[in-house]
């Protein structure tokens, strides 16, 4: 773009917020509109290094999911700490969601951005020492800490950087790398079996990101600040600094930046803490951003950890009443041959989510999804009529599984996480998204620690069934307490917190 033809169109005394700058196009030098203005690279680098807290959180969560027959064998697990193993990661984000996400409102969110990373690294480190049971589930809680650190921050950190038009479609990009680290997760694993088909190979697993947490910790020292934040904290100059660091381009555009009103709007703002997303005015952006997220982490983390597990249970090759390392390591490489096929339509329903969110909007897609989610889990449930060694089961069993996939991430599962990091105003997003996140966690925590043990006592159709009426629940409280934000500014959402 030639810089002699680009000038700034402002009005005498415009006063501007920090979104109307990051959402300004540049204007040609006879006054027709440029219709979408590049992005930044600093606002690109932000989105890449945001991706990576959903991508690790895929990769660990579906990882341990082909893990889990070798530390059985390794350490003669039973029933309740498959459960535990299933759940500690899941009980981390639950804390770290709300406990340390929402320091970014106090302190910043690069602080923390970089904070959580650290702690990530630090953990996956200590996993692959493990010496044993009890200090492998702590270190699970620890990654889960970190993890749920990351809920809100890189929601916020890639919402306040980017333009209000296209907010929807790189908050979902980012997070449909936690679809992305899922099938890495399942890969990893199958590969390090046919490495090293031992019991001790699932070390090997998760020693396998160290290298690539080390690198996004690096990167992360090199963002900026959110200057939605600065200017909340009434930190006028800062959050100018950082907003033009933010928007460097060439040509350059804005050429300078006011923000004269932030000082006074953050001075005359009450202090808005968790105590104010419960007053009666707020509680629908609460009950919205917070139970259909529950209700579907019921479904999707108890699917996604134990596919492999029903998949082994399920699949016609599979050497029965397993003793021998050979054996255990031929039904988890099967298993997960098997989750890799039906994890592909994680990526192909977020793919179309990133397409349609800005469009259609994320109310419809999530009650949509929820629906088509209850229409693969009842599918599933169908398998259960018929014999083992009938071809048909094989079939109900793939199928339902990866029409809930494509459903859940084109629905519930990628709306209600845009959603929550949406409906609350700057200085308390980070607290409601991750007020948010840990409620949701109840219910991950709470499928992946009983449904091993519901497995094993009312059968994967009973359970199913289960899972049919939670997502449908979902669907009537989405629609109930609905609230759209597509296309609409931060600085406009969530403004009956203020």
């Amino acid at each position: 773009m030639d810089q002699t033809v680009i000038a700034e169109k402002v009005k005498d005394g415009d006063t501007r917020t920090v979104q109307d700058y990051i959402d300004e196009t540049p204007f040609w030098a006879d006054g027709t509109s440029v219709p979408d203005g590049p992005m930044s690279g600093m606002q690109w680098r932000i989105w890449w290094l945001s991706i990576a807290g959903k991508f690790f959180e895929g990769l660990v969560v579906f990882m341990t999911g082909v893990a889990l027959p070798l530390l059985a064998k390794d350490w003669d697990l039973t029933a309740a700490q498959h459960g535990m193993v299933g759940a500690s990661t899941l009980f981390g984000i639950l804390i770290g969601a709300s406990a340390l996400g929402a320091l970014s409102d106090y302190f910043g969110r690069k602080p923390m951005f970089i904070f959580e990373i650290g702690l990530f690294t630090l953990f996956l480190a200590l996993i692959v020492v493990s010496p044993g049971f009890i200090w492998f589930i702590v270190c699970l809680f620890g990654l889960g800490l970190a993890l749920g650190c990351d809920y809100p921050t890189a929601h916020v950190m890639i919402s306040e950087s980017t333009p209000s038009r296209i907010r929807g479609r790189l908050v979902l990009g980012a997070f449909g790398f936690q679809a992305a680290g899922a099938l890495a997760g399942t890969a990893v694993g199958y590969f390090a079996l046919s490495l090293d088909p031992d019991v001790g190979a699932w070390r090997w697993m998760y020693g396998a990101a160290l290298i690539p947490a080390l690198l996004v910790l690096i990167g992360r020292f090199y963002v900026t600040e959110s200057p939605h934040w600065l200017a909340e904290m009434g930190q006028d100059q800062k959050a100018e600094h950082e907003l033009n660091r933010l928007l460097q381009r060439h040509p350059p555009y804005p050429p300078q930046f006011n923000l004269p009103a932030a000082q006074a709007e953050a001075a005359a703002r009450k202090e808005s803490g968790y105590r104010a997303l419960f007053k009666k005015k707020n509680r629908r952006a609460l009950v919205l951003a917070s139970v259909p997220w529950f209700l579907q982490d019921l479904g999707t983390y108890g699917i996604g950890i134990f596919t492999p597990t029903i998949l082994a249970a399920s699949l016609g090759h599979k050497r029965e009443h397993a003793q021998n390392v050979a054996d255990i390591v031929h039904n988890d490489l099967l298993a997960a041959k098997g989750a890799a096929m039906v994890d592909v339509l994680l990526l192909i329903g977020i793919a179309v989510a990133v397409l349609l969110s800005d469009k259609v909007g994320r109310i419809k897609l999530q009650v949509l999804g929820f629906i088509g989610c209850a229409a693969g889990l009842f599918i599933a449930a169908q398998s259960a009529l018929f014999s083992d060694d009938d071809p048909l089961k094989l079939v109900l069993i793939f199928a339902g599984f990866m029409l809930f996939n494509f459903m859940t991430n084109l629905g519930p599962n990628a709306q209600t996480y845009l959603i929550a990091g949406e409906v609350f105003p700057t200085k308390a997003r980070a607290k409601g998204a991750g007020l948010a996140a840990s409620f949701a966690k109840v219910g991950a925590c709470t499928t992946a620690f009983l449904f091993p043990i519901l497995l094993a006592d009312i059968g994967t159709q009973a359970l199913l069934y289960i899972l049919v009426g939670t997502s449908l629940l979902g669907a009537l409280v989405t629609w109930l307490f609905r609230i759209e934000t597509k296309g609409v500014t931060l600085d406009t959402v969530g403004v009956e917190l203020r």
